[in-house]
């Protein structure tokens, strides 16, 4: 039974010597580089959607000569066209490295050569949005989190790591790297401030919730190791700082009790803490401080989160945002 690999060859727009050599290079990824089905259907899928464009762009099925005489404004056509057509950005990336893998192969074999390709640059890739969870979901976590520990210490530990996360913004790195004398000095009691080194030796200011504050001493109350003003606050089941792979496994196990998404880490409570301010009013500029960016453009995506989440709450309460004939 032939692959889907193989029958896709088939749709290669092109001369026959370059059709062939399409055929063989798919081979050689199936084969020789012994790649996955898939991979091989989804780099074959963007060499037969270049070579359409080719045929429909240079006015005739491209074969091997031409193809070597392409100039950089003739590839930049082809991801215009693609970026018009609805293509992300991330896909016209993956498309250009099969292409670029495809021209090395050749050239490799000695049967084409073109130097555009190597001045081509590849498109810029925004950072993904950040993921936070909705309020619910986040208080739901740092209820549920304790449940999943081995000991009541551990349990008071987790919940305390959790609500420091959400409650502050940190960073997983920066809160298990926290010295128990790191606390704001004084009787705890209401909002104090936590100083933070973040990326780059930078610090800043936090704030420390008198319930997040409250949540901590229970777990350094419990804790059955000394710990110390200049030791770590956060310990695991042999006194030693707490290790980020078990709070990772323990956000996994929290995941599949409440139905999170996958994308519901660690880093996703420092999200949601960002994305929950901005949806209270709070300032760009003051939530720069807050998360200890270096740039503004860095926070600027929760606002891409949060007109998310508007524009979802008006096709989802909006009586008009259900199509015509629907509400008022």
């Amino acid at each position: 039974m032939a692959r889907p690999s193989e029958q896709l060859a088939l749709h290669f727009a092109a001369a026959p010597g370059l059709a062939a050599a399409a055929r063989r290079w798919q081979s050689w990824l199936a084969d020789e580089r012994r790649l996955a089905d898939n991979t091989v259907d989804a780099y074959c899928r963007d060499l037969a959607s270049f070579l359409a464009f080719l045929t429909d762009h240079l006015g005739a099925e491209p074969d091997l000569a031409e193809l070597a005489n392409l100039r950089v404004a003739d590839f930049r056509a082809w991801l215009a066209r693609r970026l018009m057509d609805g293509v992300s950005q991330r896909s016209n990336a993956r498309a250009l490295a099969a292409i670029r893998g495809f021209f090395g192969r050749l050239d490799h074999l000695g049967v084409c050569h073109n130097p555009a390709l190597g001045m081509l640059r590849a498109p810029r890739m925004r950072p993904s949005a950040p993921r936070p969870l909705s309020p619910d979901q986040a208080l739901s976590s740092v209820a549920a989190i304790g449940g999943f520990a081995n000991t009541p210490w551990a349990a008071k530990r987790d919940t305390a790591l959790v609500m420091l996360l959400y409650g502050a913004g940190l960073r997983i790195g920066e809160a298990l790297g926290l010295d128990l004398g790191d606390l704001p000095a004084g009787e705890p009691g209401g909002d104090a401030t936590l100083t933070i080194t973040g990326k780059g030796g930078r610090q800043r200011m936090t704030p420390l919730l008198a319930v997040v504050r409250a949540a901590i001493d229970e777990y350094v109350a419990d804790c059955p190791y000394h710990l110390e003003a200049r030791g770590p606050l956060f310990v695991g089941a042999r006194g030693a700082r707490l290790n980020p792979g078990v709070v990772q496994r323990q956000l996994r196990k929290l995941r599949g009790a409440l139905g999170l998404p996958e994308t519901a880490t660690p880093h996703a409570l420092r999200h949601s803490f960002a994305t929950h301010l901005l949806a209270g009013g709070a300032g760009m500029r003051d939530i720069q401080e807050l998360l200890g960016h270096a740039s503004l453009s860095t926070t600027q995506r929760y606002t891409e989160v949060d007109a998310e989440s508007l524009l979802k709450s008006y096709a989802d309460a909006h009586p008009r945002a259900k199509g015509p004939g629907k509400g008022v």
